[in-house]
């Protein structure tokens, strides 16, 4: 989706990379090592972020690339930001498969003799502070758009939205956790809504049609579309994070088991006689694979996974309904029927 129209983005993003290391360089060795892990926690992704602008973007007419890269790239750094600061929240010290900031600077700080402690203190501030420039950066590049106030205010609008509801989401995703009694699905479905969906789709859609002009009936179709195909999506996303494959997703199959998140997987399961036999390991941050086996079983065995999948499947449906109206441009339409296809069928 948009493969051409993002390599924009990569070249701005590596010009951007590339000024602040040379900034950073009056500022110690430590401070260049830091823009560098940033530079690279950006990279590997999907770019569905920015792919999602400038489809929005185009798709409405909009033809200066000099005005679309900077909005897609100020959803990709948003994106940025968030994941290394959920590393932080959840102690990881790898991504995708791959040693991440905080793997990085726990690896510089032993090598600098820095004791246990001392290199997860290092760890976590280096990405803390990484998050944080990327944040930065992503409204910077909005706030500078040479467009009229108006226009800008709107996009500005747009992404603190997108940061207000996230952080909302993302407390109760970990606040969630230490519930004795397993979520209603309407629960799991409210906090998916607010930590993924409106960043990661809404957000970035609506974000590109204001910048072309379009109708508000639009941009408000495109808002529900977004809504709708980002708890589909993480809705699947949970599915892989208990019963995917980790060499294909980078993900590991134990850690939301042993966080005990609560995800429609654990709704549907507390509904069931299977809870009691599932909820001595849920939480449990020892878990061992034979143990999530265990689980594994119960959950198919009550049906959870094929319930998750079939939600995902509904709300991805709703969304391709959401864009059945006469100003929805057909290209456009025909690109985020396809993404709501891949968004409940992917494996990883």
């Amino acid at each position: 989706m948009h493969e051409i129209a993002t390599l924009g983005v990569e070249t701005e993003l590596h010009r951007f990379f590339a000024a602040a290391r040379l900034r950073a360089s009056d500022y110690g060795d430590h401070y260049v090592a830091l823009w560098d892990a940033l530079d690279q926690a950006s990279r590997g992704g999907k770019r569905v972020r920015p792919a999602l602008v400038l489809a929005a973007y185009d798709g409405f007419g909009g033809t200066d690339r000099a005005l679309s890269t900077p909005v897609a790239v100020s959803f990709e750094l948003l994106h940025t930001a968030f994941l290394i600061h959920d590393d932080v929240i959840d102690r990881d010290l790898s991504r995708r498969g791959m040693v991440n900031i905080a793997g990085r600077f726990t690896e510089r700080a032993i090598a600098h003799g820095a004791a246990t402690g001392q290199a997860e203190a290092w760890a976590a501030t280096a990405a803390i502070l990484a998050g944080d420039l990327a944040l930065s950066e992503a409204h910077r590049a909005l706030a500078l758009l040479p467009v009229p106030a108006e226009l800008r205010g709107r996009l500005l609008d747009l992404l603190d939205r997108a940061v207000f509801v996230s952080a909302a989401g993302e407390l109760a995703d970990v606040t969630n956790t230490v519930s004795r009694d397993p979520l209603t699905i309407d629960q799991v479905i409210s906090t998916l809504e607010h930590k993924t969906a409106i960043y990661s789709f809404e957000a970035p859609l609506q974000a590109g049609a204001v910048l072309a002009g379009a109708p508000e009936e639009a941009i408000d179709a495109l808002g529900r579309f977004g809504r709708l195909i980002g708890v589909a999506f993480q809705l699947t996303d949970d599915l892989l994070g208990v019963f995917g494959d980790p060499a294909r997703t980078g993900k590991s199959v134990l850690a939301d088991l042993r966080e005990g998140k609560q995800t429609a997987l654990i709704a549907h399961a507390g509904a069931t006689d299977r809870w009691s036999l599932i909820a001595p390991f849920l939480g449990k941050s020892d878990l061992t694979e034979a143990e999530a086996e265990l689980v594994r079983g119960h959950l198919r065995d009550c049906g959870a996974p094929d319930t998750a999948d079939a939600l995902a499947r509904e709300y991805a449906s709703r969304a391709v309904q959401a864009l059945q109206g006469p100003l929805m441009p057909d290209d456009l339409r025909a690109t985020l029927t396809q993404l709501a296809l891949s968004a409940v069928t992917r494996t990883k």
